[in-house]
């Protein structure tokens, strides 16, 4: 049980059946009770409606969803914490889209006719230089997993240079049943498609092939090919190496490649997840010339601070985290061409600004600041959380906590939350126990093989150190089973998400988003009145950044 004690107006930490407790004031208790699932319904109802087309990064609609949210936060009273005295960081990025009429990409063996391949139906491509044109004819190594993770003792590009050349790599982790092995079941982000990319780049290769299979992406080839095959988003000002070919290949299409160079797809994977795997040049060139159209434009995040009592000290802030953007229109499609996103991310978005106006309307300097921020670009891979982390309004070091909303489907009161990856930090002891007297169950990763923590915005920031999760539902809310939760989550995922029909209902009961409001209001009070800053669990991958991020100077 929580022991809560009130000294001297201060929080005061102690501990009860080994979990940390400390005294909510009777003022943030207020402002929780104050949150309003009506004020979020009105918030969705606007940034979903077709005025905004859809909020697509760069767009009308977009600029008019980030001139609202500023204008919220400075009612508020929220201060800026953007760009000159504003509450917009201004991010550049630069649309990519492949020409498939004039990009060609095949394999040429040695000895042997060369296999075109056709874009979209055996690989996708994109050229990560930011470039109209590229062109790429180089030898293909495969390099197994294509992980270097010494804390696991693995390296598959030992003793091998990739300079110059194309690396040839599976999706996901080495196979593991240990928890203390690439997180057994539990996909890390050395399996994501993500990693493979930047790995291949830092290591000097001008090209990547990612082999997809169902079962280790944890989803199918149409995924890949819709998020591929139109136009994706860079951070133009991104320092780190990129690819010139940063490409997917169908599975048939990868064995195609191995039977060419005398060996055999399943052997060689087989090979690859065992210890003692050596990376091979293939007897094989890609040659592949690859036109892109190329459209630089800026999109905001929007940021705002309600500053703390300590912040001209050393502050230990909360931040709270959402993204505004989704995936715009299609222009000159008739009927329904406006992807609204009133579930992704509206609901997230109200919920942030519902929050807002809690902490601002509490009456009560916190002991530490607080930080709102809606990013852009989420949809084209947590870009603008992205460019956050790398230019936070305080130094990493300084902000104790994120909490991400992200896709709250308003269908009622939930009795369970899901807060998954809480439990890889000191603060999770609190997490459970404010779950608890807020009557929600903790539900586990249901699918940890398919790494969803790497896909919300949280992400972007735990790789820059800061303790982060995002807080969701389960699939059991007040009145019904877990069964008919389960089913118009389903529904949603099946009809509804990333589709034209993610529209605002009257009938949505905004109820349970008001709860999940006030769960992460007493969170974020109870990360900045913590006698000491929450860190990530010894051991776990975020734990070395979170280091070097408290030893950067103010």
């Amino acid at each position: 049980m929580k022991v809560r004690l009130l000294i001297t107006g201060a929080a005061f930490w102690c501990a009860s059946m080994g979990l940390a407790a400390q005294t909510v004031p009777a003022t943030v208790k207020r402002a929780e009770a104050s949150i309003n699932g009506e004020n979020i319904r009105a918030h969705v109802k606007f940034l979903s409606d077709d005025l905004l087309e859809g909020r697509g990064p760069g767009l009308r609609g977009s600029e008019i969803a980030a001139k609202y949210i500023a204008t919220q936060f400075a009612l508020d009273g929220l201060k800026p914490a953007g760009d000159n005295g504003t509450y917009f960081q201004q991010v550049k990025f630069v649309g990519m889209k492949v020409v498939p009429e004039k990009t060609s990409f095949a394999f040429v063996p040695e000895h042997g006719e060369a296999m075109p391949l056709t874009f979209g139906d055996d690989y996708t491509v994109m050229n990560e230089t930011l470039t109209p044109e590229a062109t790429v004819d180089a030898p293909i190594v495969f390099v197994g997993y294509g992980i270097t993770a010494p804390e696991f003792g693995w390296d598959d590009y030992a003793g091998v240079d990739v300079k110059g050349k194309v690396i040839l790599c599976i999706v996901g982790d080495p196979p593991s049943n240990d928890p203390r092995f690439f997180g057994g079941k539990t996909l890390t982000y050395y399996g994501r498609w993500t990693y493979k990319f930047e790995q291949a780049a830092r290591k000097g290769a001008v090209g990547a092939l990612v082999i997809h299979r169902t079962d280790l992406a944890s989803y199918g080839w149409d995924v890949v090919k819709n998020s591929n095959t139109s136009e994706k988003t860079f951070l133009r000002d991104d320092k780190n190496p990129q690819l010139e070919a940063a490409s997917w290949v169908q599975l048939e299409v990868a064995r195609r490649l191995f039977a060419a160079s005398s060996m055999n797809l399943d052997t060689e994977m087989a090979a690859a997840g065992r210890r003692g795997f050596k990376a091979v040049e293939l007897p094989v060139r890609l040659k592949a010339d690859i036109t892109s159209k190329v459209r630089p434009y800026e999109s905001p995040n929007v940021v705002g601070i309600l500053p703390g009592a300590n912040a001209d000290g050393r502050d230990q802030a909360v931040m709270y985290t959402a993204h505004y953007d989704h995936l715009g229109f299609v222009p000159g499609m008739k009927g329904d061409n406006i992807y609204n996103g009133a579930a992704d991310n509206a609901s997230g978005c109200g919920m942030l600004l519902e929050l807002a106006r809690a902490w601002t309307a509490m009456g009560v300097r916190p002991p530490h600041s607080v930080i709102f921020a809606s990013v852009t670009a989420e949809e084209q891979g947590l870009l603008g959380s992205e460019y956050l982390g790398q230019h936070p309004p305080i130094p990493a070091g300084q902000i104790a906590l994120d909490i991400n909303y992200d896709m709250i489907l308003p269908i009622g009161i939930p009795e369970q939350v899901d807060v998954n990856g809480a439990q890889r930090t000191s603060f999770y002891p609190e997490v459970e126990a404010t779950a608890k007297g807020m009557d929600l169950a903790i539900v586990p990763d249901p699918h940890p093989e398919a790494g969803d923590y790497y896909r919300s915005d949280h992400f972007s920031l735990s790789r820059v150190g800061i303790p982060a999760f995002s807080v969701g539902t389960g699939v059991l809310f007040q009145g019904h089973d877990a069964e008919w939760g389960r089913q118009v989550l389903d529904d949603y995922t099946e009809h509804d998400y990333h589709n034209f029909s993610d529209n605002y209902h009257a009938a949505w009961d905004f109820r349970g988003n008001a709860k999940l409001d006030r769960f992460g209001m007493e969170l974020g009070w109870e990360a900045i009145s913590a006698p000491a800053t929450i860190q990530w669990n010894t051991g776990d991958e975020f734990e070395a950044a979170r280091k070097a991020s408290e030893r950067q100077p103010r």
